[in-house]
């Protein structure tokens, strides 16, 4: 699978972690997840709803089928109904999954913000090591850019060297944001020391300790 591929199920997994949603809105809700520039077609969108069907890990109920278990006949004109779509069991753990990764995907450009985004449903561990890598891959690529600068200055006209400024800039920005964050993310959980973790049994924000789900996505009770 195509890395955005897998980033488009992890985004999708996650709005329906939440509630149930049509197709219509479930697209709407992905440009949010993934950004304005990264819209997504229907003619992407549904052959991946078929494929998370198809393993199991997301569910598809027709508005028709909720008419005739409600006693209301059949959709208008026996038109199908509309299809909505919902997380399953084996969806969650597989969220869950997804979510406790804290490798290089986890933290390059295409992922970062959709992890980002459910920031919620990851233990404190999780998001503090993603969000050092991240401002660390940043380090990384202003130092490049740093010394790229340096060694084309004198043959860069001034609007691509304004353009190089802007990006550094925004890079900057980021990194300091990303500092602030990691900053507050060790405050809350007592982390003291740069290399220190927060516990790994730490719970994921609005849990209590014992519905905390680990990497596998299952219970401590069970």
């Amino acid at each position: 699978m195509s890395r955005r591929g897998a980033i488009l199920e992890l985004a999708i997994l996650g709005l329906l972690h939440d509630q149930p949603l049509h197709g219509y809105e479930l697209r709407k809700q992905l440009s949010g997840v993934l950004g304005a520039f990264r819209a997504v077609s229907f003619g992407s969108l549904y052959p991946c709803l078929r494929g998370l069907v198809e393993r199991g890990w997301i569910s598809e109920r027709s508005s028709a089928d909720q008419d005739r278990q409600s006693h209301q006949g059949p959709g208008l004109g026996g038109k199908r109904g509309k299809i909505t779509y919902e997380l399953t069991a084996e969806g969650k753990e597989q969220f869950q999954t997804l979510m406790a990764q804290t490798g290089p995907a986890s933290w390059e450009d295409e992922n970062f913000d959709v992890h980002f985004a459910f920031f919620g449903r990851a233990s404190s561990d999780v998001r503090l090591r993603i969000l050092e890598g991240r401002r660390s891959r940043l380090e990384e690529r202003l130092d490049d850019s740093r010394e790229q600068s340096r060694a084309r200055r004198e043959r860069t006209d001034k609007y691509t060297a304004e353009l190089h400024r802007h990006g550094l800039e925004s890079t900057e920005r980021e990194v300091r944001w990303l500092s602030e964050l990691i900053e507050t993310e060790r405050s809350a959980y007592g982390i003291t020391n740069p290399g220190e973790t927060a516990p790994a049994d730490q719970p994921v924000d609005g849990e209590s300790p014992e519905e905390h789900s680990g990497p596998s996505g299952k219970s401590d009770k069970e």
